[in-house]
């Protein structure tokens, strides 16, 4: 599961930087950008009622290393990231490329190698202003991750689970409250904005959870509300998992499952006045996952998060966020619901320094009323050029 987990928090790595370097070369711009962030984050773990199961973030054996409290000095949710692109206007279509390369800043040596660097997308668009834009390549899916560019630990820690923030990325509300948005192989089409609605809709490679991936792509599909100070959105998306067979000749000791449809909707909306802003989203869905499409099986999952924020000043903004993500059906310890409280400080030192500081709670619970508790506290920086 600590491998499972580390593989989901490593896709964050796709997330937007911020290019600060356009570089003109006749009818070429190139834009380098990216950042660089650190957080101290100390938590202590409490197991009130036995062991919790499955991807259970409060839980000591993923939040603090199997301990009573864990210290990692590392990433928040967005990993060290260097992001190149290259856009044109050819013969009347604009026509750009992206490709971004993330790492981890803390491990577990001091002589080791920290050399894992993961490529989460690489991709082509093309289009105008008439006929909208197709995208060709790899890059985060369209459910869910509006919510997740919205949640303000973007630029902090939220839910600091040590079996990804060590040599990955924290968490945020991710498994809490929302569902990462993944990074597929895909083929999608964003339509031209009318009245402030775009439509998105995307072919998917399908995802394979423990040999059961359908040979038919997934489809997601959002629409999307942007008016003066407020947004809102609405998503789905669907794919077939086939059955598992037992004694398979590639993962011989696994048991038979039979096969399902995941089928997941998403709403949501955020407003800003004056100082204040909100944020709220719904998900659900059989085969959504905790973190990732199917990562439960065909159990119904929902998440919710919700948002506020208020900036004091200039320069200083403050939030306080809290979500949950529960299964429906579970029996014993198996996990019935994730949950994540964080309220944070955020300075702008900079136009492009902003320092952090957080403290969070994050619960976890089994069906046969087991829990487990992860208190954490954190403080660091990101930098965007």
């Amino acid at each position: 599961m600590k491998n499972k987990l580390s593989a989901f928090a490593l896709a964050i790595a796709a997330l937007p930087a911020a290019h600060a370097v356009d570089l003109q070369a006749g009818d070429w711009t190139v834009t380098v950008g990216g950042n660089i962030n650190a957080f101290y984050t100390q938590s202590s773990c409490n197991q009130a009622a036995g062991t919790v199961g499955g991807t259970a973030l409060g839980d000591a054996a993923l939040a603090c290393g199997g301990k009573d409290s864990s210290t990692v000095i590392g990433n928040g949710l967005l990993p060290s990231m260097l992001s190149v692109g290259a856009k044109t206007r050819q013969e009347g279509y604009d026509i750009g490329a992206t490709i971004g390369m993330g790492v981890a800043t803390a491990t577990n040596s001091a002589i080791g190698q920290n050399s894992v660097v993961d490529v989460r997308h690489a991709f082509v668009t093309f289009g105008n202003a008439e006929m909208g834009t197709v995208k060709l390549g790899r890059d985060y899916g369209l459910f869910g991750l509006t919510p997740v560019l919205s949640d303000m630990t973007l630029l902090g820690v939220g839910a600091a689970t040590r079996a990804t923030q060590n040599g990955r990325v924290s968490l945020g509300h991710l498994g809490a409250g929302m569902v990462y948005p993944g990074t597929y192989g895909q083929i999608a089409y964003t339509s031209p904005s009318l009245s402030g609605v775009t439509v998105d809709v995307g072919l998917m490679s399908p995802v394979d959870a423990a040999n059961t991936a359908s040979d038919s792509p997934q489809f997601q599909a959002r629409a999307s509300y942007a008016g003066q100070g407020f947004k809102a959105w609405a998503g789905a998306k669907s794919q077939k998992f086939d059955p598992r067979a037992a004694n398979n000749t590639v993962t011989p000791a696994i048991t038979a499952a039979p096969g399902f449809t995941m089928s997941a909707v998403e709403l949501g909306a955020s407003a800003n006045s004056g100082p204040f802003g909100v944020v709220g989203t719904v998900q659900s869905g059989k085969g959504l996952g905790i973190l990732s499409d199917g990562d439960q099986g065909s159990n119904t999952t929902t998440s919710t998060f919700v948002q506020g924020t208020y900036q004091a000043t200039e320069r200083v903004k403050l939030g306080l966020g809290w979500g949950k993500s529960k299964n429906d059906d579970g029996t014993g310890t198996a996990l019935q619901s994730n949950q994540n409280v964080t309220g944070g400080v955020y300075y702008q030192l900079t136009k492009n320094l902003t320092l952090v500081g957080e403290m969070g709670q994050t619960q976890s619970k089994a069906f046969n009323g087991n829990s487990a508790k992860q208190d954490s506290v954190s403080f660091g920086g990101i930098f965007f050029f």
